[in-house]
């Protein structure tokens, strides 16, 4: 789950030679050198040793857009010690792609279709102390795992992540997903941060504290949105989730109004399952990331009260129209375009083009509206019911 914000409202490759590729097991379809590390025995180092790095790459059909992914990878300044790439049933030539990038390649012998599963898939193959899963269309800074490693020095970190961006910002939906990535990652995050209550650390580019992953069994499958589940989980426990916003992912987004619908609603399904299933042992044990819970829900309920605002004014109050929509949108622009500025600034973007992509977020907040409502419904009403079955099926948003 990549959006920064709560569910209702979220490169020139530089020539480095690949790492060197690990031990494969059986199913898998490359044949790379085994090499043993300090972590292969599943005990954390002492302190003082620098903690390694294992990549999981989750693809199917991924052949266009995992090439930039993996570079990325290849230009980290604290490289992985393996890049592990999980082709479910790809129909395409993902593994080859994959392969000729040096990553070792995992084919199951049938298609897993989930991210969870197919991550789980490659955590017994894994040899590095933490785990970064990193979605196949997404690009990390250079400097991305110098930046997310030193949090997990203390040893309550279960899992961090950073700061996710759109790579691309070329139809409607994208340019709202880009405003709504920069506000969200740069005025809600960082207050959940600094309440040491993080919602999420986000699917597409977090990592886990390998240890702490296995004893829990892996990657989380009884939900649609692992990441989610896991940041709820863990700090319920009384571990830490950390949001590193030094450290810059960028993420492909939805081009197109139905591949929006799909991620959005398994986003807003995935959230009130983990509402469903978390909440009760939130409040008693992790009270500040309930809140956060509770506020985001309370802004779905209201969501469509505050669509109706201009209508209600005209109505009720005999407003004249304009002046209707000019108070409504008076109420949150000031804080919005101030958060965008300085999104603009931390990031090197242009201003006004940023302030140009603003109209394109309220179609993405419609979207938003209407697919929450309906998850609230069928997760928190219908399924316990036993009138309607959850979400289960992982449909890529792109």
């Amino acid at each position: 789950m990549t959006a920064a914000a709560l569910p209702a409202t979220a490169i020139t490759p530089l020539t480095a030679e690949p790492p060197a590729s690990f031990a494969t097991p059986p199913n898998a379809t490359s044949t790379p050198t085994t090499i043993t590390t300090p972590s292969a025995t599943g005990i954390t180092p002492p302190a003082n040793v620098p903690l390694t790095v294992t990549v999981i790459v989750p693809a199917h059909d991924e052949e266009a857009g995992l090439p930039a992914t993996l570079e990325s990878l290849h230009r980290q300044t604290v490289p992985p010690v393996q890049i592990i790439v999980v082709d479910d049933g790809s129909t395409d030539r993902t593994g080859e792609v994959a392969r000729a990038h040096g990553a070792t390649v995992l084919r199951p012998d049938r298609r897993l279709g989930s991210k969870a599963r197919a991550q789980n898939h490659a955590l017994p193959h894994c040899e590095g102390d933490l785990i970064l899963a990193v979605d196949a269309d997404t690009v990390l800074a250079p400097d991305y795992i110098e930046r997310v490693r030193p949090v997990f020095a203390d040893p309550a970190v279960a899992i961090a992540a950073g700061n996710v961006q759109t790579r691309f910002t070329r139809t409607l939906w994208e340019r709202g997903r880009s405003v709504e990535y920069l506000f969200g990652f740069h005025f809600q995050r960082p207050i959940q941060q600094g309440a040491a209550s993080p919602m999420v650390c986000s699917g597409c580019c977090s990592a886990f504290r390998r240890d702490v992953l296995t004893a829990s069994g892996g990657f989380p499958e009884r939900t649609i949105v692992e990441d989610m589940d896991a940041t709820w989980t863990w700090q319920i426990e009384g571990r830490r989730a950390v949001y590193v916003p030094g450290a810059v992912a960028w993420a492909a987004d939805p081009e197109t109004l139905p591949f929006l619908r799909r991620q959005v609603w398994r986003w807003m399904s995935g959230f009130f399952q983990n509402v469903r299933m978390h909440l009760r042992p939130m409040v008693l044990r992790k009270p500040m990331l309930a809140l956060w819970v509770v506020l985001a829900v309370l802004e779905i309920l209201l969501a469509p009260l505050w669509w109706l605002t201009p209508v209600l004014l005209t109505m009720a109050w005999h407003i004249p129209p304009a002046i209707a929509v000019t108070w409504w949108l008076a109420s949150e622009l000031p804080l919005l375009i101030a958060t965008l500025l300085y999104a603009a600034r931390k990031r090197g973007l242009p201003p006004l083009q940023v302030l140009a992509n603003l109209p394109c977020l309220y179609p993405i907040r419609a979207v938003n509206t209407y697919y929450a409502w309906k998850a609230m419904i069928v997760e928190l009403l219908l399924v316990p019911l036993g009138l309607a079955t959850g979400l289960t099926t992982y449909h890529k948003g792109r």
